[in-house]
């Protein structure tokens, strides 16, 4: 179990960013407010740290900067942080003036365990409005040299350096120096493109209003078009203040995502760690193969220095328990405002999608036919229905909502099915289907009491047969009801609730069906009192395809979850699957930490081993699903689309690799 837990294991690499206290011209205060954050940073399990733009020395430092006992003095202070971190496995980035070829430089000095690495001159010194640099500093493009003598060694130098943490995979490291990120093509783009997985932005960054907003959509930017992790850095309390402000500003972002950020306005050193998905940054990268175009284009050879050493001693406790959030529900944004501007980009598209289907129609064909259950998928189906015939200007009547009450059919989703149809305005239509499927039953010699499949198979393929019926009748559509779960899961009949005409819900899994249906009441059809109570009943009601006949007292006897498991965890389970690429092993793990205990290990593993098989055995169902879009970047599984596999694939290697998960 330990080396499950270990998130070592998994593809994540801790990183921090630390924001010491600074003493102006002070190297030797500054040395040690560095080594008090880095040694709380090592504590958290960090194998990286990131500290600000001439941390060492302050960044306003102003015309000390050439000063010789300033000088040696934050030579002494690198030569102290170097023997305060000899000890330990992490890597660590720090900023100081060094002078080059009689040039005095603002460097990023990488260091591990009592040695320099690679140094990293600034390559864009600013000097508008309140900076000054060009009066110090020179560019890097002005550096003749490429090696440089540092505490005792001679170290690589330039913005060409790469450093590769061996012991963490994946884990390739680019420094750059502030205002080198506020550019068009940044150092850090080139160096993504030329093999970089981290990039670390080493800043000063003083404060004006509005600018921490900024920085964090640079820093989210740069790790979204870069495919990358990029860390950020800003000075903190301790800097002049003559004309300037500062707050300590320490970001970590991840393919476009900041997912942990230092507080600011804080006195004292402070930072912050988080584990980064550098196997996810690889999958997207391997996958986006415009990435590699422009790699091939732009990219160019980096040197490249190894940090190994000995093994970690640190306890592998601290690695048993991630650094950061997994969304358990990666389809559905956590944050109530994104979550209703998510549900009403995907409405749209499908809405808007239909509509275009439709005007592809004859003009007297742009009818839609559904069959309505009660349930959650049909609902939906029908809300995109009715808003792409107001969306044309045509008649809600050319909606037809076909109930179809079958052997399994209860009280309460034939009365939600009809209340929903007629508070929409669409044209209700019932055709029960229990005499048609007794005949059925009798024509293949089929016991009607055996409650199996082909009991279930026959009442799906008599109610998709009558709707093409009704919609070759009305010179319409049969708008297909399924859903993205649904077709990851094979839950669905070959030719029955599988096919129609458009497949509306196709891109939008079982988590989010949910959310569409709650956010429509409460905007699209806020107005219609009669449509909001409906779905709110429909919302109440368990999910069920009802094809077994009820409990007593007309209770649902047929409950989807008890089936097949529950779908958050399907759906969880499909996002990482379908998006990434990952394995079963990882994918609990994340689960595990994801819903916070909700579900224990051996459940986890029982449901994704479910997941597996059903996902590998349905592939013949998903080579021939109607069209329908895709709406998220999730993916879709349509063969034309984001997904193709042969359809007698084996799954034995995934279900080899789930059954080493531990079962406790």
């Amino acid at each position: 179990m330990a080396d499950f837990l270990d998130v070592r294991g998994h593809g994540f690499a801790r990183v921090a960013v630390c924001v010491p206290e600074v003493h102006v011209a002070d190297p030797a205060a500054n040395a040690a407010a560095h080594l008090r954050v880095l040694a709380d940073a090592h504590a958290a399990g960090a194998h990286y740290a990131l500290c600000p733009e001439l941390g060492l020395s302050g960044y306003t430092s102003g015309d000390l900067f050439f000063q010789e006992t300033l000088l040696a003095a934050t030579r002494d202070a690198l030569r102290a942080v170097a023997q305060g971190t000899a000890g330990w496995d992490l890597l660590v980035s720090v900023g100081a003036p060094l002078v080059v070829d009689d040039r005095l430089f603002n460097c990023a000095v990488t260091l591990y365990r009592g040695r320099v690495l690679a140094v990293a001159p600034k390559s864009y010194p600013p000097n508008y409005r309140e900076f000054y640099e060009l009066r110090w500093f020179q560019p890097a493009a002005t550096a003749h040299a490429t090696e440089i003598p540092l505490l005792g060694a001679t170290v690589p130098f330039g913005t060409d350096v790469l450093v590769r943490l061996a012991h963490v995979p994946g884990f390739v490291l680019h420094t750059d120096v502030c205002e080198d990120l506020w550019t068009p093509v940044p150092p850090g783009t080139i160096a993504a493109l030329s093999g970089a997985t981290v990039l670390a932005n080493l800043s000063a960054s003083n404060i004006t209003v509005g600018k921490w907003e900024y920085r964090q959509e640079l820093v989210r930017g740069s790790s979204a078009r870069n495919l990358a992790v990029q860390l950020y850095s800003a000075a903190g309390f301790g800097e002049s203040t003559s004309d300037l402000a500062w707050d300590g500003h320490g970001l970590v972002a991840e393919r476009g995502e900041v997912i942990a950020e230092t507080p600011r306005f804080v006195r004292g050193g402070q930072f912050v760690a988080a584990d980064v998905d550098l196997r996810a940054l690889q999958q997207d990268r391997m996958r986006q193969t415009s990435f590699g175009q422009n790699a091939q284009q732009h990219g160019r050879p980096f040197r490249t220095v190894a940090a190994d050493g000995p093994a970690d001693t640190r306890d592998a406790e601290t690695y048993r328990s991630f650094r950061r959030r997994i969304d358990p529900h990666p389809f559905v944004p956590a944050d109530p405002a994104k979550r209703d501007a998510r549900c009403r980009e995907i409405f749209l598209i499908k809405a808007t999608a239909l509509a275009q289907r439709l005007l592809a129609l004859p003009e007297g064909s742009r009818r839609v036919v559904i069959g309505i259950s009660g349930g959650r998928d049909s609902t939906e189906a029908l809300l995109v229905a009715v808003h792409a015939m107001d969306f044309l200007g045509l008649p809600r009547a050319h909606v037809l909502g076909v109930t179809m009450p079958g052997l399994g059919t209860t009280t309460r989703t034939y009365e939600n099915a009809c209340a929903l149809v007629r508070a929409l305005g669409a044209t209700l239509r019932e055709i029960p289907i229990g005499e048609l499927t007794g005949e059925m039953f009798g024509a293949i010699g089929h016991d009607p009491t055996v409650e199996d499949v082909t009991f279930e198979n026959v009442q799906a393929w008599l109610r998709k047969f009558l709707l093409f019926g009704i919609a070759s009748q009305e010179h319409g559509i049969d708008l297909g009801t399924g859903d993205l779960s649904e077709l990851a899961l094979g839950f669905a009949t070959y030719g029955g609730d599988h096919m129609s005409h458009y497949g509306v819900n196709a891109g939008v899994p079982k988590t989010l069906i949910s959310e569409l249906i709650r956010w429509a009441a409460g905007t699209v059809f806020a107005q219609e009192p009669a449509v909001a109570k409906a779905l709110h009943e429909v919302l109440d009601t368990p999910i069920s395809p009802e094809l077994l006949r009820p409990k007593a007292e007309n209770e649902i006897a047929h409950l989807s979850e008890e089936l097949v498991g529950p779908y958050e965890l399907h759906d969880f389970f499909l996002y990482h699957f379908l998006r990434f690429g990952f394995g079963p092993h990882r994918i609990a793990r994340m689960a595990l930490h994801a819903f916070d205990d909700h579900y224990d290990v051996g459940e986890i593993r029982h449901w994704l081993l479910v997941f597996l098989r059903r996902f590998f055995a349905s592939q013949f169902k998903r080579d021939c699903v109607p069209d329908g879009p895709k709406v998220g970047s999730g993916g879709s599984l349509s063969p034309r689309g984001d997904w193709r596999m042969p359809s007698d694939a084996s799954v034995a290697a995934w279900v080899a690799e789930a059954e080493t998960i531990p079962e406790r």
